[in-house]
């Protein structure tokens, strides 16, 4: 296994600004993969590996700096339920890692020659439930409780040296506080991003207060939201710059919303290159996509971002 020699990510952070991908599942069941699972798609990790790797190269052949891993769902928890091992599932979420690394090596080899980083996801404590939680947060767990949860698969990703630790899809201030402990002494950088409603993460407490948690701590390079709608985004950006003085990351969601009950998205996108030129303006130095944003988006990113 070996790592890509591109500058570290805080550095280039410092120098200007940097693409993140867009969404992984949309990529997944655009390819034809059925993500109907409690895993999702942390499942293809076990069953479709290649169909990771082809997923995180579409977004770097698109413009994309950064492939964020499919290992927001990937937990012991959440593999044991499906009868996959402890010491099989830390192989996974090491794969993880490698799936996107493979694909920054085969983007070389097709003539891209940017620099190229890999962030390895961790979702939230909601994601492992799968049913929703994620945004609402408050799960009735301490900070010890969560920080217990996050630490064991914190190590593995850590261990598979990724570029930076993508802590992410937080729903409030409990969950951050227990991420933040729990990635002390692992020798990774992280981001933290929190999803939100107005001006407020989803389980309500104020954004000042939630960003607040990371400005003094030195593993953090970025901080910002995601899983959001874009509009969310805008002040949340000048928020987080103007609070913890760091790179902002955001990457918000199409604008389309989801229906639990129909299992479908409705109405219109409403992520725009002149929202990408906001963000930038107002502090954001690590820009993409979440949820519904594909490589097509993520191309129009790059563009604007390039055309700056």
């Amino acid at each position: 296994m070996t790592r890509d020699t591109s500058p570290a990510l805080a550095e280039a952070l410092a120098a200007g600004t940097v693409v993140l991908d867009g969404g992984l599942s949309n990529q997944l069941e655009a390819a034809g993969h059925d993500l109907g699972d409690e895993l999702w798609s942390a499942r293809l990790l076990d069953e479709r590996p290649e169909a990771v790797t082809e997923a995180h190269l579409a977004y770097f052949e698109a413009g994309a700096d950064v492939a964020i891993t499919a290992s927001y769902q990937a937990t012991f928890e959440g593999f044991a339920r499906r009868g996959i091992g402890r010491q099989r599932a830390a192989e996974l979420m090491a794969l993880s890692v490698e799936s996107a690394r493979e694909a920054a090596r085969r983007a070389r080899a097709r003539g891209v020659r940017r620099p190229l980083w890999t962030a390895a996801s961790a979702g939230p404590y909601g994601a492992m439930l799968a049913d929703g939680s994620e945004y609402r947060g408050r799960y009735g767990l301490t900070v010890a409780e969560l920080e217990r949860f996050h630490r064991p698969r914190l190590e593995v990703l850590a261990a598979a040296r990724p570029d930076v630790l993508a802590l992410e899809t937080v729903p409030d201030t409990d969950e951050a506080e227990a991420l933040l402990r729990a990635v002390r002494g692992l020798g990774v950088p992280v981001w933290l991003s929190y999803t939100v409603a107005g001006d407020r993460t989803r389980a309500g407490q104020p954004l000042r207060e939630a960003f607040a948690l990371a400005a003094g701590r030195d593993e953090v390079i970025a901080v910002g939201v995601n899983c959001c709608a874009p509009r969310d985004a805008d002040a949340a950006v000048a928020t987080a710059a103007r609070v913890t003085g760091k790179p902002v990351v955001v990457y918000p969601n199409s604008g389309e919303t989801w229906n639990a009950e129909a299992r479908t998205w409705q109405g219109r996108a409403t992520f725009t290159p002149a929202q990408v030129r906001a963000w930038r303006a107002s502090g954001a130095r690590l820009i993409g996509g979440c949820c519904r944003v594909g490589p097509h988006a993520i191309s129009e990113v790059a563009r604007t971002l390039a055309e700056g």
